[in-house]
């Protein structure tokens, strides 16, 4: 039996070396950790237990059967992060250059059908070289594999992938489809195509962190949702974000012990400028509204006009979708749409309630957004929150104008509780657009028209620039003072955690892709 107990433990010593030590000392070299480093930092000490570390690739065409690694280039297991459950797995750059083939792709399908299983998250840490060519197809029908076991978990178990390193071709499909992607800044690329083949096709000369880095999809593609400066960094905030979620579809996000303790927030009082057109930081209100220091933000560098993110209120996740003053007045926008429809479809399939403050004067007009398919886009955000059946706030800020007034969580659309500020303005348009339209013959006739259309402008402002005539049809449940905002939505929340709601039976919905 001795012999038999030291024979595996040098398989297994041998397995933990990957590539090798040169492979292991050449990616230290890259500033880049090793597989097993990374998964040693995301999840809790200790808690990591392997599975198929003795998997070998079964193929010996193009000289493979002299390159044959335990693990086959990518480590599997479950493990923990801050106790609870989670499956992942990790690409091993030092073996095959992490590339996928067979039985790569095959460790990486049971991992999630195991997360399936047993209802928890799958986090996929991504280092590879793309497919192994010398398996030809059989690499493809592996990452066609992946996709659908992608497609079938998603709002079944929270998917999150971690690129730290190349992920290129068909690689970027698998991400693609999973819930949130980190990127690490000058070490993650994400293309379908490298800037080689680009400059072939199309003469346009482009490096790696142009075309496919962390900040080009975190602000250009909308591809990336989080960007570290760090792999540290990086696995830390993802452990961070395994807070706010559940572990599966039919849970709620976990609880945490809360000490209330009375927030003085008058200042909301007097922090809405006078002036309708001066803009103000909306994440301001998010800090004051939320407990200390638990506003998570996603998607921070794109379509910054609207805010996304997690937060606890008296110790409970939200998910908060806000307009921002600060960046093009806080309108809708193609991207922005996108954007917020997104995370209100996550934070709906995993039964996160939804927070919106909103203050959006409309949608961004023009050529551009028009051609571009603004309807078709902002149609997207409606249709998520007409469709969420979580318990869904919204507290109007400042303007609610137009269309967007009815997309950002109106009663109409199924909104439970619908609050005002005094500085609350719920109208088609601004009061000088409306003036001019409504009151047009009048001041057309006036000897000072200018005068005219001021006067036109506080009557307009007056009757309908303010939340009342909506509070007076039910639209609004209350205008609030705004410091007893926080009070109010720590009750509401508790009082809707007990709320049912379905949509009509039927295989699926056709939002407007």
């Amino acid at each position: 039996m001795k012999e038999k107990l030291d024979k595996l433990k040098e398989i297994k010593e041998k397995a933990l070396l990957g590539g090798g030590q040169d492979k292991i000392d050449s990616q230290h070299k890259k500033g880049k950790l090793t597989a097993r480093e990374r998964i040693n930092l995301l999840l809790d000490e200790g808690s990591f237990e392997e599975m198929d570390m003795l998997v070998r690739h079964q193929s010996s065409d193009f000289g493979l059967d002299k390159m044959k690694y335990y693990t086959d280039g990518v480590i599997t297991g479950t493990g923990k992060i801050n106790g609870r459950t989670v499956c992942v797995f990790s690409q091993d750059f030092t073996i095959l250059g992490g590339s996928l083939a067979e039985y790569h792709a095959k460790k990486i399908c049971k991992i999630m059908d195991m997360a399936m299983k047993i209802g928890v998250p799958v986090i996929g840490i991504n280092d590879s070289g793309g497919a192994r060519i010398q398996e030809g197809v059989v690499s493809l029908g592996g990452y066609a594999d992946i996709f659908l076991r992608n497609t079938l978990a998603s709002g079944v178990i929270p998917q999150i992938s971690i690129i730290v390193g190349p992920c290129a071709g068909g690689a970027v499909y698998s991400p693609a489809i999973t819930d949130f992607i980190f990127m690490v800044d000058n070490l993650s690329y994400m293309f379908v195509t490298g800037p080689n083949v680009v400059k072939t096709v199309t003469n346009e000369e482009v490096t790696f962190e142009e075309l496919g880095g962390a900040h080009t999809h975190s602000q250009k593609s909308g591809v990336c949702h989080y960007v570290a400066d760090n792999e540290v960094d990086c696995f830390d905030a993802v452990r961070d974000l395994m807070g706010y979620l559940p572990l599966n579809n039919k849970e709620d996000a976990p609880v945490y012990k809360f000490q209330d303790e009375e927030k003085d927030l008058t200042f909301l009082n007097e922090f809405i400028p006078d002036n309708p057109n001066k803009p103000y930081d909306i994440k301001e209100i998010i800090n004051a509204l939320t407990d200390e220091d638990s506003f998570y933000e996603i998607m921070e560098e794109y379509a910054p006009n609207i805010v996304v993110g997690f937060a606890k209120i008296a110790g409970r996740s939200i998910g908060i979708v806000a307009n921002q003053p600060m960046v093009l007045a806080g309108v809708l926008d193609l991207n922005s749409s996108i954007k917020g429809a997104r995370f209100v479809r996550f934070c709906d399939a995993f039964n996160i309630p939804l927070l919106v403050l909103e203050d959006v004067p409309g949608f961004l007009p023009g050529t551009d957004q028009e051609w571009r398919g603004i309807i078709r886009h902002g149609a997207k955000l409606l249709y998520a929150f007409c469709e969420a059946t979580v318990p869904k706030v919204t507290v109007i800020i400042r303007k609610a104008y137009g269309g967007a007034y009815d997309v950002m969580n109106s009663k109409h659309i199924r909104g439970d509780i619908n609050l005002a500020w005094p500085s609350a303005e719920i109208a088609v348009m601004g009061a000088k657009g409306a003036a001019e339209i409504i009151f047009k013959k009048e001041i057309d006739s006036a000897d000072d028209k200018q005068n005219a259309l001021d006067t036109k402008v506080e009557e307009f402002k007056e009757k309908f620039a303010n939340p009342y005539l909506a509070a007076e049809r039910g639209f609004i449940d209350d205008v609030i003072i705004p410091s007893e905002t926080r009070v109010k939505l720590i009750k509401y929340f508790s009082i809707l955690e007990t709320k049912v709601d379905t949509n009509p039976k039927k295989k699926h919905g056709n939002i407007p892709l």
